[in-house]
């Protein structure tokens, strides 16, 4: 029987009480990201631009927003 460093002889953890919820992974965080980047380069550059960015913005926005939404109705309710 060997004991890690820095822990005293005989002691266990706890059992685990729940589950962590992680989300997958996803591309949306980033193409929010590009869409305010281009916003606010189209504010030096051009309106075109702007509303490009505003665009790919909303769009991912709620894009995000519903696969949030997806995952908390997934977990169980308990919480």
């Amino acid at each position: 029987m060997s004991t890690d460093i820095g822990e005293a002889p005989g002691s266990e953890a706890p059992p685990v009480g729940e589950e962590i919820h992680l989300p997958g992974s996803s591309a949306v965080p980033l193409i929010n990201a590009f869409g305010v980047a281009l916003t606010v380069l189209g504010l030096a550059l051009g309106l075109g631009i702007t509303i490009v960015g505003l665009v790919i913005f909303a769009l991912s926005l709620v894009r995000w927003i519903r696969d949030t939404r997806r995952d908390i109705d997934e977990l169980p309710r308990e919480h």
